[in-house]
């Protein structure tokens, strides 16, 4: 057995990784894909004060962050639905409010500080718990289950809301549906890569995979495999260097999506080379199946 699978911390900071690597691309495709990519961070500010209430109420910190952040998600679509001018104030004010308010809870809180918010704020995937792994496991599995058992209809919604209206799809409920589930994503993930970087983790690993793929499900399943290369490959990294697994899993995506960026240039050349030949006067026509 490898030296970082032996501490049993590690064990439940590698499975805890393996399970936002797929997770959170899963859901940011989507937002990626409605230009939506800095919805995670907006909520990610909200559940801070859901997280400061579970320090004044002595409860779970993780299911009261769930909770605000499905709230402060809900709300953000209604918002946006509404189409209101000002939205993006009102939406702005709340994202603030969310970070103040969390600060202030935990300072009235009995014991609280706000060094209490630092695990929280940044991620500290070696402290999670075994109670912890049983909410993520349960939190990644609802969001497993939303983003590829209605796969889809989001896309649909995603791609072109007055055309998935037509068809007869509930448009503002899928909707409302996939703010709860990129709320409970960013709860999930705060307990690795902190909820100042959780939209990283959302966004990054989904536009690298679109450097290259060329279609909704390769991307998707190439997002997936960046996520966990990344999110596995800063556990263990942060584990021999002594550096916060969090930073080390963005900075991880950031560079694996440069690399991508650098490689998809000479692919789109030779994809348009490969179609030029195949589409050239005189080429000679592809043989006809065998039966």
């Amino acid at each position: 057995m490898p030296e970082f699978l032996e501490p049993a911390f590690m064990q439940r900071a590698l499975l805890a990784a393996l399970l936002i690597g797929v997770a959170a691309p899963s859901v940011g495709i989507y937002l990626v894909q409605r230009r939506q990519a800095l919805m995670g961070d907006g909520i990610g500010h909200v559940a801070l004060t859901g997280v400061a209430l579970g320090f004044l109420f002595s409860t779970s910190h993780v299911w009261m962050a769930v909770l605000v952040s499905v709230a402060g998600g809900v709300i953000m679509e209604l918002v946006r639905y509404s189409g209101k001018a000002r939205g993006d104030v009102a939406l702005a004010m709340m994202f603030y409010g969310g970070m103040a308010g969390g600060v202030m809870i935990v300072n009235v809180a009995p014991g609280g500080t706000t060094a209490n918010l630092t695990s929280y704020l940044w991620g500290s995937i070696t402290t999670v718990s075994p109670s912890d792994i049983t909410t993520i496991v349960l939190l990644t599995a609802v969001v497993l289950l939303i983003a590829f058992g209605l796969r889809r209809q989001l896309f649909s919604v995603c791609q072109d809301e007055e055309f998935a209206r037509v068809t007869g799809l509930p448009v503002r409920l899928l909707n409302l549906l996939l703010a709860v589930t990129a709320a409970a994503t960013v709860t999930v993930a705060m307990r690795v890569v902190g909820l100042l970087l959780v939209s990283a983790l959302m966004v990054i690993p989904v536009v690298a995979a679109q450097q290259t793929a060329r279609s909704f499900a390769a991307t998707l399943g190439l997002a997936i495999a960046f996520g966990v290369t990344v999110t596995l490959s800063g556990t263990v990294s942060s584990y021999y260097v002594d550096v916060p697994p969090g930073a080390t899993i963005v900075l991880l995506a950031i560079g694996l999506f440069a690399l991508t960026a650098l490689l998809a240039t000479p692919l789109a050349r030779r994809r348009a080379r490969r179609a030029a030949r195949a589409g050239a006067p005189g080429a000679a026509p592809a043989a006809a199946p065998a039966h």
